[in-house]
């Protein structure tokens, strides 16, 4: 056994190694709440001002476009003007390239009154009108309001599919539509600068962090600082568009095969995200973790040095010196005391343990009075952990079938004696309660029936044995006799049903079982032909041939003169269960019964048997057992007839 000593150095390092790994699991589950905090901050940051300048792009856009648009219909008016001034430059090809030249434009068409191209820069358009494709249509309604003058978004032409911007208005005169195409080169350039891929492309500069645009309606990506990403589904490279929809504050999964942990926002008809992976989030706390590990276990250590001290020097070597003064004490010398006093604690024990010591030689006193003036077949025992010596009181070896030598040399060593009580108590007897077998000696004396009890009070041990042998062995014979048939020792009626109420109290544990009715067929020709001492004798062989039968467990009984049932449990298969009956059955014509020296008739007997289910009254089982039974004697005598 370990010292206390020993004992509280291993629990108070016990509790260091605890106090450490909890700190530095707490440690680290802040440590990763922190970055993700942090990184959720920075990314929602980031987002906001990717969001801010979407939106400062759009107005600059528009804005631009609005200018554009402006200066499309300036152009346009200035050209018409020309051309009023001058009509006979629009029958020239080539003046009318120069003035688009000079206008700065990059197409000139002149439509008539009745929406058909007739002159511009460009001949082979020649012929086209305002029904030719859905570009040229949007200026029909012109044809039916001359004081229209409009400008089409970026489009493509109709002819070559280039990204073109058209304005067109009527001459002041009204006869002819004026038409300018102007390629916005410098409207897409800035259009292209405010796109999410061109803005993303000036993240890529920072490898530790990604960026995401995934479209609300569709789950593609729209933008990402991976430009091979951008088209694919969001699942694609890892996200779950319902956790980048329902987890604004973050959430971790697997990106482009790095487990990441990942933020986003919705901004417009698009989801924003920033994911940086695990490895880069955290690679800053192993080593603070590591550090405060250090740190820890010199503390502790340092600690734990201190106490261990402190509790040697006040407490250990003072239960010691208790325990030196009361060893003296327990080996009979009970006029020494304790005097241990270097606290409060201390000497409070000390004070109880001599009044303890004091009041031992009086309780001895009185327990052996008491012994002594018992007249009851009652065995008594104390024993108290300050003395090695168990008091006796004069019954008990005639109790326990003990000489006065040999309970004496148990008496002297407490170890010893509880090892022999231990010992009886390792024989309880089924269904009684506290009661044990005694074995006799080597079966020289019989067997006795003893009580037991003990009870235990602060450092004393009070036991008494009662001898209900007799008591015992009456009741067990009234339950025999009341259970039990006389002439086949199997269970009657009586005892049957108790025997199956108790089994069948945990169904769960029966496996697979099943109830046999067997009638002895030739019972009335043995008694008349042979006498009924024969007959008795018919029977008991019908009780062998089943009380033992079966490789698992089984419960026998005689229902009434001729009639026997047999319960088998215990079987792991119904095709093992069905097994045991049918050899059962092949029993029925190939047993045989020696009623005397020389005269052996076969057995006979009629079987029917069910299977036992779970949900089922047992009794159900027996009656259709029994109703079998009948059946196969009825086929037995026609049979026989």
């Amino acid at each position: 056994m370990r010292t206390l000593r020993q004992i509280l150095r291993r629990y108070v390092i016990a509790l260091s190694v605890i106090s450490i790994v909890v700190i530095l699991g707490v440690t680290i589950c802040l440590q990763v709440r922190s970055e993700q905090r942090h990184a959720y901050d920075i990314a929602t940051q980031t987002l906001s001002q990717i969001g801010q300048v979407l939106n400062e792009n759009d107005h600059a856009i528009a804005e631009a476009n609005e200018a554009y648009r402006q200066e499309c219909l300036n152009n346009a008016s200035v050209i018409a003007r020309v051309i009023e001034g001058d009509p006979d430059v629009i029958n020239s090809v080539s003046s009318m390239k120069d003035l688009a030249f000079i206008s700065g434009v990059d197409e000139i068409h002149i439509f008539d009154d009745t929406g058909r191209i007739f002159a511009g820069t460009h001949p082979q358009y020649y012929g086209y009108t305002f029904d030719s494709g859905e570009q040229m249509g949007f200026f029909k309604p012109m044809l039916e309001d001359k004081s229209l003058q409009l400008v089409q978004e970026i489009t493509p032409n109709t002819a070559e599919g280039r990204m073109m911007q058209y304005s067109a208005l009527w001459s002041r005169s009204g006869d002819i539509i004026v038409q300018v195409g102007m390629e916005p080169t410098r409207i897409m350039e800035d259009m292209e600068k405010t796109e999410l891929s061109y803005l993303f492309s000036l993240f890529r500069v920072n490898p530790e962090a990604s960026y995401f645009a995934i479209d609300v309606t569709s789950g593609r990506i729209i933008g990402s600082t991976n430009e091979s990403d951008i088209g694919h589904p969001a699942s694609d490279v890892g996200l779950d568009i319902n956790d980048v929809e329902s987890k604004p504050d973050g959430f971790s999964a697997t990106v482009n095969g790095r487990r990441s942990f990942c933020v986003f926002q919705q901004v417009d008809d698009a989801y924003l995200g920033r994911t940086v992976s695990n490895a880069d989030l955290y690679h800053r706390i192993p080593e603070i973790t590591f550090s405060l590990f250090l740190c820890l276990t010199l503390v502790v250590g340092v600690l734990s040095a201190a106490i261990s001290f402190c509790i040697n020097r006040f407490v250990v070597e003072k239960i010691n010196d208790i325990n030196r003064e009361l060893g003296h004490i327990t080996l009979g010398n009970l006029t020494e005391t304790v005097d241990v006093r270097s606290s409060r604690e201390f000497s409070e024990l000390t004070n109880h343990l001599n009044a303890m010591i004091k009041s031992l030689l009086n309780n001895s006193k009185k327990m052996s009075y008491v012994l002594a003036k018992t007249s009851l077949l009652i065995g008594v025992y104390e024993h108290n952990e300050n003395r090695s010596q168990v008091v006796c009181s004069g019954y008990l070896p005639e109790v326990l079938n003990l000489t006065e030598e040999q309970l004496a040399e148990l008496a002297s060593d407490f170890d010893r004696f509880e090892q022999f009580i231990d010992g009886i108590r390792a024989n309880p007897v089924p269904g009684e309660e506290s009661i044990f077998l005694l074995s006799g000696e080597d079966g020289r004396q019989p067997g006795k029936y003893l009580k037991l009890g003990e009870t235990v009070e602060s450092n004393s041990v009070f036991g008494v044995v009662i001898d209900v042998t007799e008591a015992v062995t009456r009741r067990k014979q009234i339950e025999r006799e009341r259970d039990r048939d006389p002439l086949t020792g199997l269970y009657n009626r009586r005892g049957l049903d108790n025997k199956l109420a108790a089994l069948f109290e945990s169904p769960e544990k029966l496996g697979f079982s099943a109830f046999a009715m067997i009638d002895a067929d030739d019972l009335k020709m043995v008694n008349d032909t042979y006498g009924h001492d024969k007959g008795d004798i018919y029977l008991k062989r019908v009780s062998e041939i089943i009380q033992d039968f079966g490789p698992h467990h089984s419960v026998a009984a005689r229902q009434s003169g001729d009639e026997f049932v047999l319960f088998l449990y215990g079987y792991e298969s119904k095709g093992e269960l069905l097994g045991a009956l049918e050899e059962l059955a092949g029993m029925q014509d190939r047993t045989h019964a020696q009623l005397d020296e020389a005269l052996e008739i076969p057995v006979r007997f009629s079987l029917g048997y069910s299977l036992t289910r779970e949900d089922a009254d047992y009794c159900d089982s027996i009656k259709k057992a029994d109703r079998l039974m009948y059946a196969n004697k009825r086929e037995r005598k026609g049979e026989i007839l």
